[in-house]
């Protein structure tokens, strides 16, 4: 029986969806519930599944093709049995060719390396099981290549130094994903759009990672195997003072300033396709807990792109941790339709003046970048220092004071 695979039904505030990666091709075998194809948006990556136990029978829509909702992608025979299942009973010539061309090669990080590699999988020898073409096998096979290939003569672009042995260069053109595109267009109208200015502070870490090193292994133990993190800090510190300053919890809607009466914090995690930011909703009735629980968990989604829209949308403040990655000092820029949006960065020991003496103290740089047509400069100034008088004097963040 042949079925109908259809594209999701987006959300109204998408458009339209790119086929990424096909994970099946036609004539693969597939089981109920298995994946077929990924769909990528403006902002999610959406999943969709074999319908039934059968095989892929004809791919309507490839890679990179656009489709809108409940458009017609592929074609699926349901029941019926895969090339996969079907090649032991070939002629032996023709099994043996099957295996060496690597027919029944799956996995979608192979192809992928195949595709964009311009490479045969008869050309290269498999180490898997029955002669199956694994990552590194075609990942060994680049690294040779790039190393037996000769220069032509013809091509002095191409040319080896022999001053310094340096081979060719080379490079690669990958368009651009829906995804990236969107975050690019968005970054640039909001510095287009904003009068946006930043203001920066630094602040002692020295109390959170006293307190951390003093009941970091009874908080485990307790929220059964949570950790204690910096961030859970932050975002309760963000929340207390997103309370005192309400300019800096709002959005601009047109002409309109809209004040909104609860905290719901976006936290900025950066994957392989860009940079997402999930929201924690209503964070000031989360415990630390709580908040440490809903950041792993939206970051776990978030890596393996199984956040939904819902988790996307509807944020009133946004943090992100560039320290992470090593940054001394950044500029975030607004995540629009917020009005700010505060930038954490590493934790590095330096001197600072303390009671008339020079001590060392593990020091962090603050930057909230926000919108001036929104958010007065003394606004933003003592809502900073705000988050940095919570910060040095954790109690208080419990306290509410």
């Amino acid at each position: 029986m042949s079925i109908e695979i259809k594209a999701p039904s987006f959300p109204e505030s998408v458009a339209d969806g790119t086929i990424a990666t096909w994970h099946k091709q036609p004539g693969e075998a597939c089981t109920r519930d298995e994946l077929i194809v990924d769909i990528e948006t403006d902002k999610v990556v959406m999943e969709v599944v074999a319908p039934a136990d059968g095989s892929l029978e004809e791919i309507v829509m490839p890679e990179g093709s656009t489709v809108l909702s409940n458009q017609l992608i592929a074609r699926f025979s349901a029941g019926a049995a895969g090339t996969a299942a079907t090649a032991p009973a070939a002629a032996p010539e023709e099994a043996q060719a099957s295996v060496a061309d690597h027919s029944d090669v799956s996995g979608p990080a192979v192809r992928k390396l195949l595709h964009e590699n311009n490479l045969n999988a008869s050309q290269i020898t498999g180490t898997g099981k029955d002669g199956r073409l694994l990552k590194e096998d075609v990942l060994n096979h680049l690294k040779a290549a790039v190393v037996a290939t000769p220069v032509p003569a013809t091509a002095p672009t191409q040319s080896v130094d022999a001053s310094t042995g340096s081979l060719h260069r080379t490079s690669r053109r990958v368009p651009m994903t829906r995804m990236r595109s969107t975050i690019a267009k968005r970054l640039v109208s909001a510095q287009n759009d904003a009068a946006m200015l930043t203001t920066y502070n630094e602040v002692d870490m020295s109390p959170i990672m006293a307190l951390r090193k003093q009941y970091k292994a009874q908080f485990e133990k307790a929220h059964n195997g949570t950790r204690l993190g910096f961030m859970s800090f932050f975002v309760k510190a963000a929340a207390e003072a997103l309370k005192r300053y309400p300019a800096v919890n709002a959005s601009l809607d047109g002409n309109d300033m809209v004040y909104h009466a609860y905290q719901d914090i976006s936290v900025a995690i950066s994957t392989e396709r860009g940079l997402v930011v999930p929201v924690l909703r209503d964070v000031d009735a989360m415990s630390l807990a709580d908040i440490e629980k809903g950041i792993v968990g939206l970051a776990t989604q978030a890596k393996a792109g199984k956040l939904t829209m819902e988790e996307m949308q509807g944020g009133t403040f946004t943090i992100t941790n560039g320290g992470i990655f090593g940054s001394l000092l950044s500029t975030p820029i607004l995540n629009p339709p917020q009005t700010a949006i505060l930038g954490m960065h590493t934790i590095q020991d330096r001197p600072v003046a303390e009671n008339g003496q020079v001590v060392i103290r593990p020091m962090m740089y603050l930057a909230l970048s926000y919108d001036h047509r929104m958010i007065d400069g003394k606004e933003a100034v003592q809502f900073l220092v705000t988050i940095k008088e919570l910060l040095q004097d954790p109690a208080r963040i419990l306290l509410e004071i």
